[in-house]
């Protein structure tokens, strides 16, 4: 009779440990289950798909910081595209004008009203002429803020007989703002002056 009470105690015995194993797998089972959850939810979050011509294409997000000289340089080289990318019509002046205001502050906007008192694009209109701008390269400093930056470009003035290619080198700061349909990166250009305006060659136009 002892014998049998003590085979069902260590059965009993038994029965508990075997429950608490069953218990304690279970329990890192649920914790790796969640872990694995957590991971793949934050890989699916860092992921983004853009629909171009009916096709799904992937593409992954970054956090802001790694992407500032990128984009620093973007809105850089938009700006003086718009600013000095200009044709004889009135309309495309004014809008790409328009364009480049958005991206600066009110320094852009005082050179814009220095060209325009001088009669700069009166002449552009009245001469038929076109201008284009080159950026050879830009050059910002993040490790300070607001960021630094120095813009070399070449100007390409097409008249009726000639064009002229003219040395440009701008410098400013960049500050960071709300991102918006007319400022995609989120940066506004400030302090932006002209350090170099001239001349390089001129070459004569083929009639």
């Amino acid at each position: 009779m002892f014998t049998k009470m003590k085979n069902i105690e260590t059965a009993f015995q038994h029965v508990k440990m075997f429950t608490a194993v069953v218990v304690v797998c279970c329990f890192l089972l649920c914790g790796f289950v969640l872990f694995k959850s957590y991971q793949l939810a934050a890989i699916t979050q860092s992921k983004v798909y853009v629909l171009a011509n009916g096709k799904a294409l992937e593409a992954l997000t970054a956090d802001r910081k790694d992407n500032i000289p990128v984009e620093a340089r973007d809105h850089i080289k938009t700006f003086h595209q718009y600013f000095f990318s200009l044709d004889p019509d009135d309309k495309v002046i004014q809008n790409n004008i328009t364009k480049a205001l958005y991206l600066a502050d009110a320094t852009a906007k005082r050179q814009y009203e220095d060209l325009k008192e001088n009669g700069y694009y009166s002449n552009i209109i009245a001469g038929n002429i076109s201008q284009q701008i080159d950026i050879d390269s830009v050059q910002v400093d993040v490790n300070t803020y607001p960021y630094y930056f120095r813009c070399f470009a070449i100007q390409k003035i097409i008249r009726t007989t000639s064009i002229v290619y003219r040395s440009l080198i701008t410098e400013g700061y960049l500050r960071n703002v709300s991102r918006s349909d007319n400022n995609p990166h989120g940066f506004l250009i400030e302090r932006w002056i002209t350090v170099e305006n001239k001349d390089i060659r001129t070459e004569a136009r083929q009639n």
